[in-house]
């Protein structure tokens, strides 16, 4: 558990494109909650790493990415299995937002 301000309760969301799913940080469990939208209740509950604060989904909903403020890491959980498949070292000290930008957005070599 982390002292100080923080407290085991959801830091971010974020919802999976069908809407099924919401995955929500705990900063002081260091875990990610995953809650059934249709049946309001928690259905997994993911350990991470230490405070973390964003939560991102992939376009295609088969992943959720969750930046580790203390452990300066990003874990990746596979949703289907609601497992960390991965644990990204190096991409950020103290991250704490992520955003995943869709393919039909990306810039291209063509933009000025």
């Amino acid at each position: 558990m982390v002292s100080g301000s923080y407290n085991s309760g959801p830091y971010a969301v974020a919802i999976t494109p069908n809407g099924a799913f919401a995955y929500t940080a705990n900063a002081a469990a260091n875990t990610v909650s995953v809650i059934d939208t249709a049946t309001h209740t928690v259905i997994a509950t993911v350990p991470v790493g230490m405070v973390p604060h964003g939560v991102a989904i992939t376009p295609d909903g088969q992943f959720a990415y969750v930046g580790n403020e203390y452990s300066s890491t990003v874990s990746v959980i596979d949703t289907a299995s609601n497992t960390i498949v991965d644990t990204v070292d190096g991409v950020a000290v103290a991250p704490e937002g992520l955003a995943i930008m869709h393919s039909r957005n990306a810039l291209t070599s063509n933009c000025k």
